[in-house]
């Protein structure tokens, strides 16, 4: 049996389960919020202190804020930690919103200096969280797979890291990488935050890489998550991928033709431009990774949690880098009765088969550990 053959799940009843957590800075609160409240409901529905998420699948993808959360559930930290991480760093990570008009001057002179600030920011505050484990040793540790997009800016090229969970593909290139680096390269957001300068994990030499962040090519990964999964399964394994987004602003735009010739103070000096990205990507991501769902050698079935319409209300507070205070709670409330709107869909599951899908995995999850819920 050759090295990818042993990689392969055998056929089995219960399917592969895979999470792809989409980009989305600060409104990363959103998502963590989210599926903390959901797992919440249901750990009380079944006398349970608090279930394990991560535990849950068998494989996260996540990108720039998705890929913070992915490995903050890989090791087994519970959400309510990933928004307090936001409420506490958010303003120091994000220190100078995006000029407009007449401040880009300022901000020319301003923004480096800030942007090593933020740095310093979330690195400290990843390395309280996440301290020292790679890669390697939490895929050890909790046999959960990870991918993780970023782009390696020497030669532009899209860059995955991953756990050792296919020894034939990444020949465990990226095991002795920490997850604090991980994170601070898929987050690398250009205008947004520095780029990631990461040190080579084998301890050879003073070599590096910089990063730039996977939003830029996969901020939804559900692609990047269906060929792990693929690879790490068998014909006649089921696969189930759940997708969650970061509440993006509601899509589209009236462009007048006068209008056309947008410059930079039009796109908020490459801010827009990164939103707009974000959402094509969503849509166009999604469908492609449904398309190639149904040609595969495997059932496959791909679900997008459930979210109500973003009310206008909440509009102005979705900015990559918004850190009010009240931004932050908006988010929190939306996200919560996002996923009580979830949580209340499990009662129509004899004949939504998606609600269906989303309790069974809930049902499923197992318990967080006593160690675990003591420390969260």
């Amino acid at each position: 049996m050759d090295s990818m053959n042993e990689n392969k799940r055998s056929s089995r009843r219960s399917p592969f389960r895979a999470l792809s957590l989409d980009g989305g800075g600060m409104r990363g609160t959103y998502t963590a919020t989210y599926l903390e409240r959901v797992a919440s409901t249901f750990a009380k529905r079944r006398g349970l202190g608090r279930l394990d998420i991560g535990k849950g699948f068998d494989l996260i993808a996540g990108t720039s804020t998705g890929g913070i959360i992915a490995c903050a559930l890989a090791k087994g930290i519970g959400l309510d930690e990933v928004v307090d991480l936001y409420r506490a760093h958010g303003r120091a990570i994000f220190s100078r919103p995006l000029p407009r008009g007449i401040d880009v001057g300022i901000d020319l002179l301003r923004r480096p200096g800030a942007l090593a600030a933020g740095t310093a920011a979330l690195r400290a505050a990843l390395e309280e969280k996440l301290g020292d484990t790679t890669l390697g040793q939490v895929h050890a540790d909790r046999r959960i797979a990870l991918v993780i997009p970023a782009v390696e800016m020497s030669q532009h090229r899209a860059w995955v890291f991953k756990t050792p969970h296919l020894d034939s593909t990444t020949n465990h290139r990226d095991d002795n990488y920490r997850l604090v680096d991980v994170a601070l390269a898929t987050s690398a957001a250009p205008v947004f935050r520095s780029l990631a300068a990461v040190d080579h994990p084998d301890g050879q030499g003073s070599g590096y890489n910089v990063f730039a962040d996977g939003g830029l090519w996969a901020n939804t990964p559900v692609l990047v998550a269906l060929i792990d999964a693929l690879d790490m399964t068998a014909p006649g394994d089921a696969i189930e991928i759940y997708c969650l987004g970061t509440c993006p602003v509601p899509a589209g735009e009236q462009v007048a033709k006068s209008e056309v010739n947008r410059g930079l103070p039009g796109w908020k000096f490459g801010g827009d431009a990164a939103g707009l990205s974000i959402d094509a990507q969503q849509f166009a991501f999604d469908h492609m990774a449904k398309k190639l769902a149904r040609h595969v050698d495997r059932e496959c079935t791909i679900v997008r949690f459930p979210a109500d319409k973003v009310p206008a209300s909440l509009v102005p507070f979705l900015g990559l880098d918004e850190t009010r205070h009240e931004a932050i709670e908006a988010l929190v409330n939306q996200a919560r009765t996002d996923a009580d709107m979830t949580n209340s869909k499990c009662a129509y599951a004899d004949t939504d088969p998606e609600a269906a899908l989303i309790c069974k995995l809930f049902e499923s999850m197992p318990a967080a550990s006593v160690s675990d819920a003591a420390a969260a």
